[in-house]
């Protein structure tokens, strides 16, 4: 039965944006792009948008849990290249959990004053991964209001911020050249993916032919406005040396001119908060969905007389993600994420503009999305390889692995995706989807 209406949707959209992205890079992208901080903001969120569009026309046409991983199999077909792109996606959760729990880590040891961002890090996956293994994640109720306390904290570091704000860094002078700001935008594409999450409940979500469209458009273009005025703010009240010496952390620092030091220790709360809710999500939802789809071709009918795979898929994912964030940087764990789902998105692009007929879809805006976010791949590989080729370690190492990988298990093992990854949606096309 459809209960989920468009207040859900937008909200799960801006929960799944909203997690610990914006607090893990915000302090790279001022690095890189310097007073042009918004700007960069811009540009990643405009990718976003314009894939969003494909998301909202092929979650009408195949209604899916599987989401973005169904939109794949339905147009390059059930072969080793759609379990390819899978596998790709599932590491990408795992790096995005890496992220979160490297945010958690910096923000904790901010706040308590020690050097043990590691080990915060490593602790807080173990113990998410502990209590989804019993069962006791958190409810659907609470989610929602985590989104909206981050959402209300962040909102306030907003409007607080503007009784200390100096324009003066946001000058163009102080802008770094354009592919520095670009690039800048690249690395914080990550904090924008959470969006392609509406896809996984299009099928619950009541008059999806208006709700769908109206959940992804404005939770984008909220999150967008959202995220170049806390850049604004934070640009306002942090010089760019204090911002690069507490990148990791530079959110807690911008609040402190009008909060003092209880500024500081309120932001570092809401942070820690929020990449803890995004972890617990990230290891119970999307993640072990990925993980499924891998170990059984889709998503099983009755999902929970699976649970066992999940429980082994959460230990698997919990593990990585700890190899992740104790193994890199903040720079190359971001720069990973940001390759991985420029690469997912793109193909989901290119899916729209091969199957514009089915999904109903203007062609132009599929080739355009597909254009610009493969070229935002190049770009952010291209200027990495120039300026500091170490940062594409983790990226090499998760492409190598994932090709690895996925072609044991479809050559030697003889794993394929089915070609259907949601049953519910093989039995609608049986029945003639119109």
């Amino acid at each position: 039965m459809k209960k989920i209406g468009f207040l859900e949707a937008f909200s799960i959209g801006v929960g799944g944006m909203v997690g610990g992205g914006i607090f893990a890079v915000l302090g790279l992208t001022i690095d890189l792009a310097k007073g042009a901080a918004p700007i960069a903001f811009i540009i990643a969120g405009l990718l976003a948008l314009i894939t969003s569009y494909s998301y909202v026309k092929l979650s009408l046409r195949y209604p899916s849990e599987g989401g973005t991983i169904e939109f794949i199999v339905q147009a390059f077909g059930n072969n080793l290249f759609s379990t390819l792109v899978n596998n790709l996606l599932l590491m990408s959760y795992v790096i995005m959990l890496s992220l979160y729990a490297y945010a958690f880590g910096s923000y904790a040891s901010a706040l308590f004053n020690v050097d043990l961002n590691k080990f915060f890090s490593s602790g807080v996956i173990l113990v998410f991964v502990f209590i989804n293994l019993f069962g006791a994640f958190l409810t659907g109720k609470a989610e929602d209001l985590m989104v909206f306390a981050k959402l209300f904290i962040l909102i306030g570091f907003i409007i607080l911020g503007i009784f200390t704000f100096n324009p003066t860094q946001l000058e163009p002078h102080y802008w770094s050249d354009f592919l520095s700001i670009s690039t800048g935008g690249l690395i914080i594409f990550l904090a924008y993916e959470g969006f392609e999450l509406i896809a996984n409940t299009a099928r619950d979500i009541k008059n999806p032919e208006k709700n769908l469209p109206l959940a992804y458009y404005s939770s984008v273009i909220f999150v967008i406005i959202l995220y170049v005025l806390i850049a604004i703010i934070t640009i306002g009240n942090v010089s760019f040396e204090e911002a690069k010496k507490a990148s990791d952390y530079v959110l807690a620092i911008a609040a402190e001119p009008y909060l003092g030091h209880m500024g500081f220790i309120i932001i570092a709360i809401a942070a820690m908060l929020s990449t803890a809710s995004a972890i617990n999500a990230t290891i119970y939802g999307g993640g072990r969905v990925g993980y499924l789809v891998a170990k059984l071709g889709e998503v099983p009918e009755v999902f929970e007389e699976k649970i066992k795979h999940g429980y082994e898929g959460m230990i698997i994912l919990g593990l990585l993600g700890v190899i992740f964030a104790i193994s890199f940087n903040i720079q190359n764990i971001s720069i990973a994420g940001s390759i991985g789902f420029l690469i997912v998105f793109s193909l989901v692009n290119l899916a729209n503009f091969k199957l514009y007929k089915q999904t109903n879809s203007n062609r132009i805006i599929a080739g355009l999305g597909f254009l610009l976010t493969l070229i935002a791949t190049i770009i952010l590989i291209v200027y990495n390889i120039i300026h500091n080729p170490s940062n594409l370690i983790s990226s090499f190492l998760v492409i190598l692995g994932v090709f690895v990988f996925s072609y044991i298990y479809y050559k030697i093992e003889n794993k394929k995706l089915s070609k259907f990854i949601d049953k519910n949606l093989e039995r609608d096309e049986l029945n003639g989807y119109k």
